[in-house]
Protein backbone atom coordinates (compact mmCIF):
# COMPACT_ATOMS: atom_id res chain seq x y z
CA UNK A 1 0.00 0.00 0.00
CA UNK A 2 1.26 3.32 -0.72
CA UNK A 3 1.67 5.66 2.61
CA UNK A 4 2.35 9.81 1.69
CA UNK A 5 3.92 11.64 4.24
CA UNK A 6 3.05 15.56 4.44
CA UNK A 7 5.03 17.72 6.48
CA UNK A 8 3.24 21.38 7.58
CA UNK A 9 5.10 24.25 9.16
CA UNK A 10 8.34 25.82 8.36
CA UNK A 11 10.29 23.86 11.68
CA UNK A 12 9.61 21.13 9.96
CA UNK A 13 11.96 22.42 6.67
CA UNK A 14 14.38 23.67 8.81
CA UNK A 15 14.70 21.96 12.12
CA UNK A 16 16.84 19.08 10.92
CA UNK A 17 16.56 16.96 14.10
CA UNK A 18 12.72 17.62 14.35
CA UNK A 19 12.22 16.46 11.14
CA UNK A 20 14.73 12.91 11.52
CA UNK A 21 12.73 12.26 14.69
CA UNK A 22 9.50 12.24 13.41
CA UNK A 23 10.50 10.38 10.24
CA UNK A 24 12.44 7.68 12.35
CA UNK A 25 9.44 7.31 15.23
CA UNK A 26 7.03 7.06 11.79
CA UNK A 27 9.20 4.42 10.31
CA UNK A 28 9.13 2.42 13.21
CA UNK A 29 5.01 2.54 12.69
CA UNK A 30 4.87 1.97 8.75
CA UNK A 31 6.48 -0.43 6.64
CA UNK A 32 7.63 1.93 4.04
CA UNK A 33 7.32 5.89 3.17
CA UNK A 34 6.74 5.87 -0.47
CA UNK A 35 7.09 9.97 -0.77
CA UNK A 36 7.10 13.21 1.80
CA UNK A 37 5.95 16.33 0.63
CA UNK A 38 6.89 19.95 2.37
CA UNK A 39 4.88 22.93 2.70
CA UNK A 40 5.42 26.09 4.48
CA UNK A 41 2.18 27.50 6.82
CA UNK A 42 2.12 30.28 4.08
CA UNK A 43 1.55 28.10 1.03
CA UNK A 44 -1.23 29.18 -0.45
CA UNK A 45 -1.16 25.78 -2.81
CA UNK A 46 -1.79 23.15 -0.16
CA UNK A 47 -5.81 23.60 -0.17
CA UNK A 48 -5.43 22.57 -4.20
CA UNK A 49 -2.40 20.14 -3.39
CA UNK A 50 -4.53 18.67 -0.04
CA UNK A 51 -7.79 17.89 -2.54
CA UNK A 52 -5.87 16.16 -5.23
CA UNK A 53 -3.64 14.13 -3.46
CA UNK A 54 -6.01 12.67 -0.71
CA UNK A 55 -7.39 10.28 -3.22
CA UNK A 56 -4.33 9.31 -4.79
CA UNK A 57 -2.67 7.87 -2.01
CA UNK A 58 -4.72 4.87 -0.28
CA UNK A 59 -3.08 5.76 3.04
CA UNK A 60 -1.73 9.86 3.77
CA UNK A 61 0.26 10.78 7.26
CA UNK A 62 0.06 14.83 7.55
CA UNK A 63 2.48 16.44 10.63
CA UNK A 64 1.88 19.18 11.04
CA UNK A 65 2.62 22.07 14.47
CA UNK A 66 0.07 22.78 17.49
CA UNK A 67 -0.80 26.18 16.01
CA UNK A 68 -1.66 24.57 12.30
CA UNK A 69 -3.72 21.70 13.58
CA UNK A 70 -7.04 23.21 13.99
CA UNK A 71 -6.85 25.29 10.74
CA UNK A 72 -5.75 22.07 9.02
CA UNK A 73 -8.72 20.27 9.89
CA UNK A 74 -10.73 23.03 8.49
CA UNK A 75 -9.22 22.35 5.51
CA UNK A 76 -9.47 18.76 5.72
CA UNK A 77 -13.40 19.17 6.35
CA UNK A 78 -13.93 21.19 3.26
CA UNK A 79 -12.15 18.78 1.09
CA UNK A 80 -14.18 15.58 2.88
CA UNK A 81 -17.73 17.61 3.45
CA UNK A 82 -17.03 17.78 7.03
CA UNK A 83 -17.62 19.65 10.59
CA UNK A 84 -15.03 19.81 13.25
CA UNK A 85 -16.15 18.94 16.38
CA UNK A 86 -14.78 19.17 19.95
CA UNK A 87 -13.13 15.77 21.31
CA UNK A 88 -11.37 15.49 24.43
CA UNK A 89 -10.05 19.31 23.98
CA UNK A 90 -9.21 18.84 20.14
CA UNK A 91 -11.51 20.22 17.52
CA UNK A 92 -11.09 17.28 14.74
CA UNK A 93 -13.19 15.97 11.88
CA UNK A 94 -16.39 14.50 13.11
CA UNK A 95 -15.56 12.10 10.21
CA UNK A 96 -12.49 10.56 12.66
CA UNK A 97 -12.99 6.90 13.28
CA UNK A 98 -9.91 6.67 15.53
CA UNK A 99 -8.28 9.54 17.59
CA UNK A 100 -6.04 9.79 20.70
CA UNK A 101 -3.95 13.33 21.67
CA UNK A 102 -2.68 15.04 18.99
CA UNK A 103 -3.30 12.23 16.77
CA UNK A 104 -7.29 11.51 14.67
CA UNK A 105 -7.53 8.64 11.64
CA UNK A 106 -10.14 9.22 9.13
CA UNK A 107 -11.20 7.11 5.91
CA UNK A 108 -12.03 9.36 2.88
CA UNK A 109 -13.02 7.94 -0.23
CA UNK A 110 -11.37 4.71 0.44
CA UNK A 111 -8.49 6.31 1.76
CA UNK A 112 -6.75 7.00 5.06
CA UNK A 113 -5.87 9.72 6.57
CA UNK A 114 -3.84 10.34 9.82
CA UNK A 115 -3.22 13.90 10.76
CA UNK A 116 -0.63 14.47 13.85
CA UNK A 117 0.36 17.67 15.38
CA UNK A 118 3.61 18.04 17.39
CA UNK A 119 6.39 20.84 18.30
CA UNK A 120 9.66 21.34 19.30
CA UNK A 121 10.61 19.13 22.09
CA UNK A 122 7.38 17.00 22.05
CA UNK A 123 7.14 13.52 21.92
CA UNK A 124 5.35 12.09 18.85
CA UNK A 125 2.03 11.61 19.37
CA UNK A 126 0.38 7.62 18.24
CA UNK A 127 0.48 6.93 14.71
CA UNK A 128 -2.98 5.36 13.99
CA UNK A 129 -2.18 4.48 10.60
CA UNK A 130 -0.98 1.14 10.00
CA UNK A 131 0.70 -0.55 7.30
CA UNK A 132 0.44 -4.68 7.03
CA UNK A 133 4.10 -6.27 7.65
CA UNK A 134 4.38 -7.53 4.30
CA UNK A 135 8.50 -6.90 4.01
CA UNK A 136 11.74 -8.18 5.39
CA UNK A 137 15.42 -6.87 5.18
CA UNK A 138 18.51 -9.01 4.69
CA UNK A 139 22.36 -7.86 4.00
CA UNK A 140 24.49 -9.72 1.82
CA UNK A 141 28.27 -9.36 2.09
CA UNK A 142 31.00 -10.40 -0.48
CA UNK A 143 29.22 -11.44 -3.39
CA UNK A 144 28.03 -8.66 -6.33
CA UNK A 145 24.93 -6.88 -7.08
CA UNK A 146 24.73 -8.41 -9.98
CA UNK A 147 25.44 -12.12 -8.60
CA UNK A 148 22.94 -11.71 -6.16
CA UNK A 149 20.03 -10.70 -8.14
CA UNK A 150 21.17 -14.01 -10.16
CA UNK A 151 20.99 -16.19 -6.82
CA UNK A 152 17.51 -15.00 -5.39
CA UNK A 153 15.95 -14.38 -8.57
CA UNK A 154 14.49 -18.34 -8.60
CA UNK A 155 13.86 -18.57 -5.37
CA UNK A 156 11.79 -15.07 -5.02
CA UNK A 157 9.81 -16.81 -8.04
CA UNK A 158 9.29 -19.57 -6.03
CA UNK A 159 7.83 -18.33 -3.11
CA UNK A 160 6.28 -15.75 -4.49
CA UNK A 161 7.96 -12.23 -3.79
CA UNK A 162 9.84 -9.57 -4.96
CA UNK A 163 13.06 -7.91 -3.72
CA UNK A 164 15.04 -4.81 -4.21
CA UNK A 165 18.81 -4.54 -4.29
CA UNK A 166 21.18 -1.47 -3.40
CA UNK A 167 24.61 -1.38 -2.25
CA UNK A 168 25.87 0.36 0.48
CA UNK A 169 29.91 -0.73 0.22
CA UNK A 170 31.38 -2.32 -1.79
CA UNK A 171 30.67 -6.13 -0.88
CA UNK A 172 27.78 -4.96 1.02
CA UNK A 173 24.10 -5.21 -0.48
CA UNK A 174 21.07 -4.60 1.45
CA UNK A 175 17.92 -6.96 0.02
CA UNK A 176 14.71 -5.96 0.79
CA UNK A 177 11.89 -8.20 0.41
CA UNK A 178 8.04 -7.73 -0.30
CA UNK A 179 5.01 -9.83 -1.17
CA UNK A 180 1.75 -9.80 -1.47
CA UNK A 181 -0.88 -11.88 0.18
CA UNK A 182 -0.20 -15.07 -1.40
CA UNK A 183 3.77 -14.54 -0.91
CA UNK A 184 5.96 -16.26 1.50
CA UNK A 185 8.82 -14.34 2.76
CA UNK A 186 9.60 -17.11 5.68
CA UNK A 187 10.62 -19.62 3.10
CA UNK A 188 12.19 -16.98 0.87
CA UNK A 189 14.45 -15.91 3.74
CA UNK A 190 15.20 -19.76 4.72
CA UNK A 191 16.16 -20.88 1.34
CA UNK A 192 18.16 -17.69 0.95
CA UNK A 193 20.33 -18.11 3.97
CA UNK A 194 20.23 -21.75 3.23
CA UNK A 195 21.97 -20.56 -0.12
CA UNK A 196 24.34 -18.02 1.50
CA UNK A 197 24.91 -19.52 5.01
CA UNK A 198 28.39 -17.13 6.03
CA UNK A 199 27.07 -14.30 3.54
CA UNK A 200 23.71 -13.59 4.55
CA UNK A 201 22.24 -11.51 7.70
CA UNK A 202 18.54 -11.55 8.14
CA UNK A 203 18.10 -7.95 10.17
CA UNK A 204 16.06 -4.77 9.34
CA UNK A 205 18.83 -3.18 11.72
CA UNK A 206 22.49 -3.84 11.43
CA UNK A 207 23.89 -2.31 14.15
CA UNK A 208 21.21 -3.59 16.43
CA UNK A 209 21.89 -7.42 15.56
CA UNK A 210 25.56 -6.38 16.41
CA UNK A 211 24.63 -5.20 19.26
CA UNK A 212 22.50 -8.26 20.02
CA UNK A 213 25.20 -10.67 18.97
CA UNK A 214 28.08 -8.80 20.44
CA UNK A 215 26.26 -9.18 24.19
CA UNK A 216 24.91 -12.53 23.82
CA UNK A 217 28.86 -13.60 23.66
CA UNK A 218 29.67 -11.05 26.40
CA UNK A 219 31.72 -9.54 24.25
CA UNK A 220 33.07 -5.70 23.46
CA UNK A 221 34.00 -3.06 21.06
CA UNK A 222 36.19 0.11 20.87
CA UNK A 223 36.73 2.59 18.02
CA UNK A 224 39.62 4.60 17.33
CA UNK A 225 38.26 7.28 14.63
CA UNK A 226 40.20 10.26 12.64
CA UNK A 227 38.09 10.85 9.53
CA UNK A 228 35.28 10.10 10.63
CA UNK A 229 35.18 12.50 13.50
CA UNK A 230 33.40 10.38 16.24
CA UNK A 231 30.83 8.65 13.04
CA UNK A 232 30.78 5.28 14.16
CA UNK A 233 30.60 5.84 17.73
CA UNK A 234 26.97 7.87 16.82
CA UNK A 235 25.87 4.60 14.48
CA UNK A 236 26.27 2.14 17.53
CA UNK A 237 24.94 4.78 20.40
CA UNK A 238 22.13 5.90 18.79
CA UNK A 239 20.51 2.54 19.59
CA UNK A 240 19.22 1.08 22.86
CA UNK A 241 21.81 -1.45 24.02
CA UNK A 242 25.07 0.03 22.53
CA UNK A 243 26.50 0.74 26.50
CA UNK A 244 26.38 -3.25 26.64
CA UNK A 245 28.86 -3.75 23.70
CA UNK A 246 30.56 -0.43 23.62
CA UNK A 247 33.91 0.39 25.71
CA UNK A 248 34.27 3.51 23.88
CA UNK A 249 35.65 5.77 20.64
CA UNK A 250 38.61 7.86 20.62
CA UNK A 251 38.42 10.25 18.38
CA UNK A 252 42.65 10.75 17.39
CA UNK A 253 42.40 13.65 15.13
CA UNK A 254 45.64 14.57 15.73
CA UNK A 255 49.00 12.85 15.05
CA UNK A 256 50.16 13.84 18.42
CA UNK A 257 46.91 11.98 20.03
CA UNK A 258 47.60 9.30 17.85
CA UNK A 259 50.86 8.87 19.47
CA UNK A 260 49.72 9.91 23.32
CA UNK A 261 46.18 8.04 23.20
CA UNK A 262 46.69 4.87 20.61
CA UNK A 263 50.47 4.06 21.25
CA UNK A 264 51.41 5.27 17.11
CA UNK A 265 54.57 5.22 17.01
CA UNK A 266 56.23 8.36 15.42
CA UNK A 267 58.52 6.52 13.55
CA UNK A 268 55.59 4.94 11.27
CA UNK A 269 53.53 8.17 11.06
CA UNK A 270 56.50 9.66 9.70
CA UNK A 271 57.78 6.79 7.64
CA UNK A 272 54.22 6.24 6.45
CA UNK A 273 51.67 9.64 6.97
CA UNK A 274 48.91 9.30 8.97
CA UNK A 275 46.93 8.03 6.26
CA UNK A 276 47.97 4.91 5.58
CA UNK A 277 47.52 0.94 6.21
CA UNK A 278 50.28 0.99 9.23
CA UNK A 279 49.04 3.59 11.41
CA UNK A 280 45.58 2.45 11.22
CA UNK A 281 47.14 -1.20 12.38
CA UNK A 282 48.87 0.43 15.33
CA UNK A 283 45.52 2.67 15.68
CA UNK A 284 43.36 -0.74 16.33
CA UNK A 285 46.43 -2.61 18.25
CA UNK A 286 46.42 0.76 20.57
CA UNK A 287 42.76 0.85 20.66
CA UNK A 288 42.36 -2.77 22.08
CA UNK A 289 45.45 -2.44 24.24
CA UNK A 290 43.59 0.73 25.95
CA UNK A 291 40.38 -1.04 26.76
CA UNK A 292 38.42 -4.23 27.47
CA UNK A 293 37.45 -4.46 23.88
CA UNK A 294 37.61 -7.70 21.92
CA UNK A 295 37.32 -5.86 18.71
CA UNK A 296 38.47 -2.57 17.79
CA UNK A 297 37.65 -0.50 14.72
CA UNK A 298 40.08 2.09 13.40
CA UNK A 299 39.74 4.87 10.62
CA UNK A 300 42.08 7.04 8.93
CA UNK A 301 41.59 8.93 5.49
CA UNK A 302 41.56 12.13 3.72
CA UNK A 303 37.36 13.00 3.50
CA UNK A 304 38.22 16.42 1.45
CA UNK A 305 36.91 18.46 0.48
CA UNK A 306 40.56 19.26 0.84
CA UNK A 307 43.69 17.88 1.65
CA UNK A 308 44.39 15.32 -0.85
CA UNK A 309 47.50 15.06 -3.02
CA UNK A 310 48.61 13.22 -5.62
CA UNK A 311 48.99 9.51 -4.08
CA UNK A 312 46.61 10.39 -1.70
CA UNK A 313 43.35 12.60 -3.15
CA UNK A 314 40.66 13.10 -1.68
CA UNK A 315 38.81 9.92 -1.01
CA UNK A 316 41.65 7.63 0.38
CA UNK A 317 40.49 5.68 3.59
CA UNK A 318 42.35 3.29 5.53
CA UNK A 319 40.43 1.00 7.86
CA UNK A 320 41.70 -1.28 10.22
CA UNK A 321 39.52 -4.31 12.21
CA UNK A 322 41.00 -6.26 14.87
CA UNK A 323 39.76 -9.06 16.99
CA UNK A 324 41.81 -10.85 19.90
CA UNK A 325 42.84 -13.43 17.37
CA UNK A 326 43.38 -11.53 13.87
CA UNK A 327 43.04 -8.35 12.05
CA UNK A 328 42.70 -6.49 8.75
CA UNK A 329 43.61 -3.59 7.20
CA UNK A 330 41.98 -2.24 3.78
CA UNK A 331 42.65 0.48 1.82
CA UNK A 332 39.51 1.84 -0.05
CA UNK A 333 39.06 5.39 -1.93
CA UNK A 334 34.81 6.88 -1.95
CA UNK A 335 34.28 9.26 -4.29
CA UNK A 336 31.39 12.32 -2.82
CA UNK A 337 31.53 14.91 -0.52
CA UNK A 338 33.08 15.34 2.90
CA UNK A 339 30.10 13.36 4.62
CA UNK A 340 29.69 10.85 2.38
CA UNK A 341 32.89 10.01 2.08
CA UNK A 342 33.00 9.63 6.04
CA UNK A 343 29.31 7.63 5.68
CA UNK A 344 31.18 5.23 3.49
CA UNK A 345 33.95 5.11 5.38
CA UNK A 346 32.07 3.73 8.65
CA UNK A 347 29.96 1.51 6.43
CA UNK A 348 32.93 -0.04 5.35
CA UNK A 349 34.19 -0.41 8.75
CA UNK A 350 31.11 -2.07 10.07
CA UNK A 351 31.21 -4.88 7.37
CA UNK A 352 34.88 -5.43 8.08
CA UNK A 353 34.22 -5.82 11.77
CA UNK A 354 31.26 -8.42 10.83
CA UNK A 355 33.22 -10.46 8.08
CA UNK A 356 36.66 -10.54 10.93
CA UNK A 357 34.42 -13.05 13.04
CA UNK A 358 32.32 -15.08 11.05
CA UNK A 359 31.50 -17.87 13.36
CA UNK A 360 29.76 -14.71 16.03
CA UNK A 361 27.99 -13.05 13.19
CA UNK A 362 26.59 -15.67 10.76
Amino acid sequence: MRLHLIFIGNRFIYNEALREYVIRNISNDVEFINSITYFKESDNSLFLYLEKELKNYEMTLIVTSKQNFSTLGKVICTITSDNQILKEGMLIPQKATLFEERSYLLEYENAKINVLSIDEGEKLPQVLIQTPKTKATVHIFEESKTDIVSMLTPIAQTYNVLFDVSTYVKGWVRVDVTSNRYGDISKFLHAAKNLLPKKLIASANIIEYIIERVASQGKKVTFAESCTGGLLAYYFTKHNGASKILEGSLVTYSNALKENWLAVTHEVLEANGAVSAEVVHEMSEGALNVSNADYALSISGIAGDTGGTKLKPVGTVYIGVRSKEKHDEAHVYFKGDRNYVQHQSAMMAIKMLLLIDKETFF
